[in-house]
C-alpha cells in the first residue's frame, strides 16, 4: 500500500494540472480512458499527486459504478485536493480536472461529428474512421499494461523491481486478465459478471 500524499499546491500547480488536461481531451481518442497512461505519467510518475493505489482505485471505482466512465478523472481530481489537505481542494480538484477533460472534446466532437455525418461517404472519412481503430486499441492495451504491471509490483515484486519481474511475481492477475479478455471476446456474459468475480477475487486474495 502506497504511504499517504501531503501536497502544497499553488496557483501554478493547479493551472499546471488543468493544462494538462485540457491536452488529454484533444488526445482522447474512444474515450478519456484511452488516455490515462498519460495521466499516469503526469500524475504520479512527474509530480508525484497521486499515489500508485489511489490512480488505480480511481479507474476501478469509475469503471464499476454506473455512468459513464470519465468520472475516474474526477475521482483523480478528487484525490489530489484531498492530498493536497481538505474536502474543499478535492471538490476543487474535481471542477478543475472534469471541465478541463471535457470542454475541448464537448466542442469538438460536436463539431466534428456534424461534419462527419455530412460527409460520411467520402473516401477520407471512411479511411480516418478505419485508421483510428487500431490506435483506439493500442492506447487501451497500454492502460491496461500500466495498471497490471504496477498492481504487480505494488504487491509482490517490490518498488522499483523490473516490470518482468513484478509480471512473474503475480502471475494470478495477469491469468485473470487474459481469461477475462478471452470470455469477453467469446461469450456474451455481461462485464459485471466479471467485474463481480475480480472483486470476490482480490477479496480472497487470490490476484
Amino acid at each position: 500500500m502506497n504511504a499517504p500524499l501531503h501536497l502544497a499546491l499553488d496557483g501554478a500547480d493547479w493551472l499546471s494540472l488543468f493544462g494538462h488536461f485540457l491536452l488529454m481531451s484533444l488526445m482522447s481518442v474512444g474515450g478519456a480512458i484511452s488516455t490515462s497512461s498519460e495521466m499516469h505519467r503526469f500524475l504520479v510518475e512527474q509530480h508525484h499527486w497521486l499515489t500508485q493505489d489511489q490512480f488505480n482505485q480511481s479507474i476501478a471505482l469509475a469503471q464499476a459504478a454506473p455512468g459513464p466512465n470519465v468520472l475516474f478523472v474526477a475521482l483523480m481530481g478528487w484525490h489530489v485536493g484531498m492530498n493536497a489537505g481538505s474536502t474543499a481542494a478535492a471538490l476543487f480538484g474535481v471542477l478543475v480536472t472534469m471541465v478541463g477533460i471535457m470542454a475541448p472534446s464537448t466542442i469538438i466532437t460536436y463539431t466534428a461529428a456534424r461534419w462527419g455525418h455530412r460527409n460520411r461517404d467520402l473516401r477520407a472519412v471512411r479511411a480516418f474512421k478505419q485508421g483510428m481503430a487500431p490506435i483506439v486499441i493500442a492506447l487501451l492495451l497500454s492502460t491496461a499494461w500500466i495498471m497490471a504491471s504496477s498492481a504487480g509490483t505494488n504487491a509482490n515484486a517490490g518498488a522499483g523491481a523490473p516490470i518482468t519481474s513484478a509480471v512473474l511475481a503475480n502471475w494470478p492477475l495477469w491469468l485473470a486478465a487474459i481469461v477475462s479478455g478471452l470470455i469477453i471476446w467469446r461469450t456474451r456474459i455481461h462485464l459485471l459478471w466479471l467485474l463481480a468475480a475480480g472483486a470476490v477475487l482480490g477479496a480472497l486474495g487470490l490476484i
